[in-house]
């Protein structure tokens, strides 16, 4: 649960009524050139100064992305900006679950104590800026779905892990259950440490990076159903199905990576002889298993920072990373996996309007689009990302 935000949304596109225009607050910023925006979001940087952490997913904008303090994945920006002293406001340029780990771990209570007694408060430019993925699976769908799986399975003997891509509802979920949360890059070691304490994996909410992973441990498509939420009955399952599980997965996916296909694959390594293939692991089976490296985005990025000149790559994950790869690194030969344009849409807006909106309004005393998890959420959620951290 999330308090409702501190004052008026951020506006929709104009809805050519001049009258119901003129009361959206972004109005007053939505005429002015990306010049005049960039030089007035730098003037709030230099007054704030160390008070403030602008926050960039890999997956923003290169405008935006020039006016950040830290750039990441979610949850390795959540941590670092939780770790600084003088920081009173991160403004986070990603989407919604993002900033409610950012809220969850730079508030969390030793932080909290070692900053005597203040909170650091979170903002999102776009209360808009959601995850399709996150959407997926609704706590109420989640409890659902345990309810129903314990008539013929013991829950006791199942661990819940949710993905960090995911309301903090869900992870609280897990921190009550048990349970745990995961990221891309430790996916195997959090199943590792679930089987050691369970029979069976409910994983949610991307079925795709749950099945990838669970393969590697010689654990069968078989043994893997997939949870409908919207099925009647158990998920679209039978008991039996539920019964010889080893990881039960949720059917959800990301927009972006449940694009790239097989064919996208052959395609790139009939007309680019050599080229190497490079998916994030919640790309679908068929792409993944063919694929040459699958890994995390700060694997990816890796992987092309250490590759060689000359090295050939098609890359399966959002179209700004990968165009920002080939940016920096001209040395290398890099493509976009898919023919299709596939970027995170959600991610999308965050944008310049937006974020000076935001730290003009910081500046002048208000919290707009302020991300405050309540403590019950808060603290079932750090129970999960702890045993997170605790995974070796």
């Amino acid at each position: 649960m999330v308090d409702l935000p501190t004052t008026t949304p951020p506006a929709q596109p104009t809805t050519g009524n001049d009258e119901v225009d003129a009361l959206h607050p972004l109005k007053p910023y939505r005429s002015l050139e990306n010049e005049v925006l960039q030089q007035r979001i730098e003037a709030v940087r230099q007054e704030l100064g160390d008070e403030l952490l602008i926050l960039g997913h890999h997956y923003q904008q290169d405008e935006v992305i020039e006016h950040t303090d830290l750039r990441g994945d979610s949850y390795q920006l959540s941590e670092m900006a939780a770790k600084s002293q003088a920081c009173r406001t991160i403004v986070f340029c990603g989407v919604h679950f993002m900033a409610e780990t950012a809220d969850i771990l730079a508030n969390r209570p030793d932080r909290i104590e070692a900053r005597d007694g203040r909170r650091v408060d979170v903002l999102l430019p776009d209360m808009a800026a959601g995850c399709s993925m996150a959407d997926m699976a609704a706590i109420a769908q989640v409890e659902a779905a345990w309810a129903d799986m314990s008539e013929v399975i013991d829950t006791e003997q199942v661990i819940p892990v949710t993905y960090i891509n995911s309301a903090a509802s869900l992870k609280a979920f897990c921190g009550r259950n048990g349970g745990i949360v995961c990221t891309s890059s430790n996916a195997r070691a959090v199943l590792e440490w679930a089987f050691e304490r369970g029979q069976r994996v409910f994983f949610f909410p991307d079925q795709h990076l749950g099945r990838n992973t669970a393969l590697t441990m010689d654990i069968t498509e078989e043994q893997m159903p997939v949870w409908d939420p919207y099925a009647l009955e158990m998920g679209g399952n039978t008991d039996e199905q539920i019964k010889s599980s080893r990881v039960i997965l949720w059917k959800g996916h990301c927009s972006v990576h449940q694009m790239f296909r097989a064919e996208h694959v052959d395609r790139f390594r009939k007309e680019h002889p050599g080229i190497k293939i490079l998916v994030h692991p919640e790309c679908p089976r068929e792409v993944n298993d063919i694929a040459d490296v699958s890994g995390s985005t700060g694997k990816i990025i890796q992987t092309v920072k250490n590759s060689p000149a000359g090295t050939k790559w098609a890359i399966g994950t959002e179209l700004h990373l990968v165009n920002r790869l080939k940016d920096e690194h001209p040395e290398q030969e890099i493509h976009f996996l898919s023919p299709v344009v596939c970027m995170c849409a959600t991610m999308y807006r965050i944008d310049l309007t937006h974020l000076c909106w935001t730290l003009e309004n910081l500046r002048d005393g208000r919290l707009v689009n302020q991300i405050r998890v309540d403590e019950e959420t808060t603290k079932w959620s750090l129970i999960a990302l702890e045993r997170m951290l605790a995974v070796k």
